[in-house]
């Protein structure tokens, strides 16, 4: 990918701020091959978003959706067309003909056979994150991708940033020396945000399959809370974790070549959404990652809150000794400490007797460098499913494929399980297996 230089210098407006310069970074423009014909399965908020993004793409056009419930059919037909093939059956998207590539966006139970039967149909396949809803799910999707030797990537949608580019290069640079520390946090503070999402009035077991949405969890009546706010509940979702820390595994694993760690713990609790939820609404991770050939060992701490009332946002930040990078999906902040060198130190201790004449030093702010994504940057989305096309189009690899998924998913997964067995859990992630 092409990448902008146009520096830009911003004078400090006093004589102790810090230095900070901008770089921009660019995107070259896009062009269509051919046409791809794809299908939604999963047409909720996320999978919406997906299709909405996907279109935008010269030559990609949706003919078909799959979902369980009546409403978000007739949604899609006003939306796309009465031409939409609709169906509440996700085996008739993959009988048909006309289809190159399907979506991905159920709930998280349903992802790996749903993935699993598309690759088998002959279908380029985009899993929404994670790829999976349990440890034990991911070898068959790797093995499905290898045996039928498809398309198929996981929707963490920021991998494909600007920002995560530029932060791999600079580390690998070794603009921030050698990396022994990283932390990440995801906050929110509004209802919709915390998985409130909106029930309409007309949903029942007469517009909704909700036998079928099911799947081989134990049976129930019919609950629109399950339903619509599938990701409360342990049997359908995969909690906090699952839905956030994966983006930054996925971030950091692409930026450090990692396959992640091989010791995983984690803490939290139901603070404040107490509406019969099963998942924690606040979760504190910590991760041991092993020295490889790619990156030095070192730690990461990831924090989820649902709660948060001063901030909404999230950050992804890599520490090494001699710096630090800020992670965004349109920018990449560089921080460069500035350090005595060892032979003067002696001497400015020695000088530290705070006599009259005692010239005292200032405080020196560190050096800040921020790349920033051009104007008119179409963001991490956009550039994600760019790559998937290319991949359809050309057969070019795709770098978040299954087995990066699983790489990703199993941390955030065993996140889970550690939260809920309340211990550490060993992970071999070169193997893809437990320890003990």
């Amino acid at each position: 990918m092409a990448r902008g230089i146009a520096a830009v210098t911003i004078a400090p407006s006093v004589a102790e701020a810090a230095e900070r310069k901008e770089v921009l970074l660019k995107r070259k423009p896009y062009t269509a091959n051919d046409n791809i014909q794809i299908a939604l399965i999963g047409a909720g908020g996320m999978g919406n978003a997906d299709t909405s993004t996907a279109v935008t793409l010269p030559g990609i056009k949706l003919v078909a959706a799959c979902d369980l419930y009546d409403g978000r059919l007739n949604d899609i037909k006003k939306k796309y067309g009465d031409d939409i093939f609709v169906t509440k059956k996700f085996e008739e998207i993959l009988s048909r003909k006309d289809i190159d590539a399907v979506i991905v966006a159920t709930p998280d139970h349903w992802h790996q056979q749903i993935s699993i039967a598309a690759m088998n149909a002959g279908k380029a396949v985009y899993c929404e994150k994670p790829m999976v809803h349990d440890i034990t799910e991911g070898s068959a999707v790797v093995e499905a991708q290898t045996k039928n030797k498809a398309i198929f990537q996981v929707g963490s949608q920021g991998m494909s940033s600007l920002g995560n580019e530029k932060a791999k290069e600079l580390l690998e640079a070794g603009a921030i020396g050698t990396l022994n520390y990283a932390e990440g946090f995801w906050a929110r503070n509004t209802p919709g945000g915390a998985w409130q999402y909106d029930m309409p009035a007309d949903a029942s077991d007469k517009t909704v399959d909700w036998k079928r949405f099911l799947k081989n969890y134990p049976d129930r009546p019919f609950d629109p809370k399950r339903f619509f706010r599938w990701r409360c509940y342990k049997d359908y979702g995969t909690g906090v974790s699952g839905d956030l820390f994966v983006h930054l595994f996925s971030s950091l694993h692409y930026i450090t070549s990692s396959m992640g760690p091989n010791k995983i713990m984690a803490t939290g609790g139901l603070r404040y959404w107490k509406d019969g939820r099963e998942a924690p609404d606040i979760l504190l991770g910590m991760f041991d990652y092993p020295q490889t050939p790619a990156h030095p060992a070192f730690n990461l701490s990831l924090r989820v809150n649902f709660v948060d009332g001063t901030a909404e946002g999230t950050s992804l930040r890599l520490v090494g000794n001699e710096g630090s990078l800020t992670v965004e999906w349109d920018k990449v902040t560089l921080t460069k400490n500035f350090s005595y060198p060892p032979e003067n130190y002696a001497q400015i201790l020695k000088g530290r007797q705070y006599t009259p004449d005692y010239d005292r030093k200032k405080m020196k702010a560190p050096e800040v460098t921020v790349f920033k994504a051009e104007d008119g940057y179409k963001g991490a989305h956009y550039d994600h499913f760019y790559h998937w096309a290319q991949g359809i189009r050309t057969g070019k690899p795709i770098i978040e494929d299954a087995l990066f998924g699983y790489r990703a998913a199993a941390p955030a997964l065993l996140c889970n399980d550690s939260y809920y067995q309340e211990k550490a859990i060993k992970w071999d992630p070169a193997a893809l297996k437990l320890i003990g």
